[in-house]
């Protein structure tokens, strides 16, 4: 959720560093954000509100902020509202100690009172405060700044990802635990971020931290030790991405950047995936692994609704298979036994719900697979198996090139435990081929833009689908409400007369998706029927199979493809709509309030 910067380097760059890095942080959602600078002393400038705030807070006093060594941070609130005081860095009393932290610090309450016990005063409402206060008392007790913060991080309980300066050491200490942090490996300079795009305009080099590693940054370079102090040899990796990547390309929204990029996301997911010789569809990354009798997803969000496409998919394939919200399997997990495959289905690899569920799983003896699109998250670590969706870098925190990919994903997965390798029937392979010119089409044609102009002053917004259409259906309202703010839900389309069709009035328009021509299409095609004798205007996304355009007020068209690939081409058309409607009521479409990119507490 929040961001972390923090930078070891040049003294005259150090606040450009830090403040260039939040601001390519901005994406993950956060409402207040702050720097402290650190040497010989130590200078901290925090703000609530966006970032625009700090930096005029910062402005004229640049050149106080000269240092080599510093860390900055935009805080998404949990504990205690937006405010100066409980933004970070916090500090000890005697500003000698900066901290900035992602996570939750679950005995916080404990060590608060425990340091109020012995006199301390503190300034904010937050669990990140008792660090700072930690290490200070760790430093007062004779300690080294690095042993004082190793012995404070012993304390901890909870998630945490911390970056650390004390004032008179030209050093930057990091640790992180079941939160995840990054470090960027330049020339003569060097980084540790929550994510790489925050210090990706430097440099591509990176190194990925795991659970209970400590890291310490100088001038000298860098060092990653143990929880025992043992030096850890790690990796330096290169990231594929290149930072203009992550820019707007001249789209007035990350969003629909990503909207339009899908094409090739989904030309990146499945290239060296088929074999358009013979028609074989084969996935090298999963060559190893078992056969299984079962297989669960765990999700969150957007990567739910791919996980009940994917069990779908698997099921009508024959494979008994379920999807599971993460954050209940965590805590109440369904039977897990060694016959089992457990998916967590995250598009950061870093969604804190679904490892709690992939590491409860792996616990139970189930084998894992990781189904992500960032390589060295901790997910693809952790997992067994790991499948990547290769969708490039998502800025917009609504997702949506990812989710497509992760349709790709599931499908690539269910062939490779259904198929093993052997010959599909060609026309599934050639439009499973031509599924990115596909999208081109949607994307190209659609009229979803003039459509949800008829609709701005709805009360509330329905969507509606059966079988592979219905994940579709609950993801088109969850992309609705995360960024118009307006009331929409997503049904199955036989549950409607079972309840929601009590909400149904000529002011709530009904987004039916219906592609195909089976019994699904001609169900919901009965539904449609059922909301129009009540006056309730009907947009249908659908490929002219069931001719159901015949019975909406509007229609958005899809192409012809094959039954497990029309709802992905549907899923565009409800993203264009979210979009556009978004736009017309000028929301923050990028960054919507209350929500992060990346979730990494539960």
């Amino acid at each position: 959720m929040c961001g972390i910067i923090g930078y070891v380097g040049d003294d005259d760059e150090t606040l450009s560093v830090l403040l260039d890095g939040l601001s390519n942080l901005e994406y993950r959602g956060y409402d207040s954000a702050g720097v402290a600078v650190g040497g010989d002393g130590l200078r901290v400038e925090k703000r609530a509100g966006q970032l625009d705030a700090l930096e005029t807070a910062l402005d004229g006093d640049g050149g106080a902020f000269a240092g080599p060594v510093g860390i900055a941070h935009t805080r998404w609130s949990t504990h205690g509202p937006p405010t100066d005081a409980n933004a970070h860095p916090h500090t000890d009393a005697s500003g000698r100690v900066a901290v900035v932290h992602n996570g939750i610090i679950e005995n916080y309450r404990d060590l608060r009172d425990e340091l109020e016990a012995d006199g301390v005063t503190f300034a904010s409402e937050t669990d990140t405060e008792v660090v700072p206060h930690l290490v200070a008392q760790e430093l007062r007790r004779g300690r080294d700044p690095e042993a004082a913060v190793r012995a404070t991080t012993d304390r901890l309980e909870g998630s945490y990802a911390l970056a650390v300066v004390v004032a008179g050491t030209d050093a930057l200490f990091a640790v992180r635990h079941d939160s995840p942090l990054v470090l960027g490996v330049g020339d003569g300079e060097c980084f540790v971020a929550s994510d790489v795009p925050a210090f990706l305009e430097r440099t591509r080099d990176v190194v990925y931290l795991d659970d209970d590693e400590f890291v310490r940054l100088d001038a000298e370079g860098w060092t990653v030790t143990d929880a025992e102090g043992s030096v850890v040899d790690k990796d330096v990796r290169t990231v594929e991405w290149e930072a203009e990547q992550t820019g707007k390309s001249g789209y007035d929204h990350y969003m629909l950047k990503e909207i339009h990029e899908q094409p090739l996301s989904l030309r990146q997911c499945l290239s060296g995936r088929i074999d358009e010789l013979d028609g074989r569809i084969t996935v090298e990354e999963l060559d190893d692994l078992s056969d299984h009798e079962t297989v669960q997803f765990v999700a969150c969000g957007t990567s739910y609704h791919a996980a009940l496409y994917g069990a779908q998919l698997l099921r009508a394939a024959g494979v008994a298979a379920n999807a599971y919200y993460a954050h209940e399997y965590a805590t109440s997990p369904a039977p897990v036994s060694t016959a089992d495959l457990v998916v967590g289905v995250t598009q950061s690899g870093e969604t804190a719900d679904t490892l709690s569920a992939l590491r409860e799983a792996s616990r139970r003896g189930a084998e894992t697979l990781a189904l992500t699109n960032v390589v060295g998250s901790t997910a693809a670590r952790e997992a067994d198996h790991v499948l990547y969706i290769r969708a490039g870098p998502e800025i917009g925190v609504a997702a949506t090139k990812t989710f497509s990919s992760q349709l790709i994903g599931v499908n690539l997965l269910t062939s490779h435990l259904t198929d093993r390798g052997v010959k599909r029937r060609r026309d599934f392979v050639d439009d499973l081929r031509g599924i990115a010119n596909d999208v081109q089409a949607v994307l190209d044609e659609s009229e979803a833009a003039a459509v949800v102009e008829e609709f701005v002053d709805s009360d509330a917004f329905f969507f509606l689908g059966r079988g592979l259409d219905y994940p579709v259906a609950l993801e088109g309202a969850l992309k609705f409400k995360e960024i118009t703010y307006e009331h929409a839900e997503g049904f199955a389309a036989g549950e409607l007369k079972h309840g929601p069709l009590a909400l149904v009035t000529a002011n709530t328009p009904i987004f039916a998706v219906i592609t195909g021509e089976g019994e699904a299409a001609r169900k919901t095609i009965g539904n449609v029927k059922e909301v129009e004798a009540r006056d309730a205007p009907v947009v249908v996304v659908t490929d002219g199979v069931a001719e159901a355009g015949r019975y909406a007020d509007h229609v958005l068209e899809i192409p012809t493809t094959d039954e497990r690939l029309a709802p992905l081409l549907a899923n565009v058309q409800l993203q264009l709509v979210a979009y556009h409607m978004a736009a017309h009521l000028d929301r923050e479409i990028d960054k919507p309030r209350n929500l992060a990119k990346s979730v990494t507490v539960e």
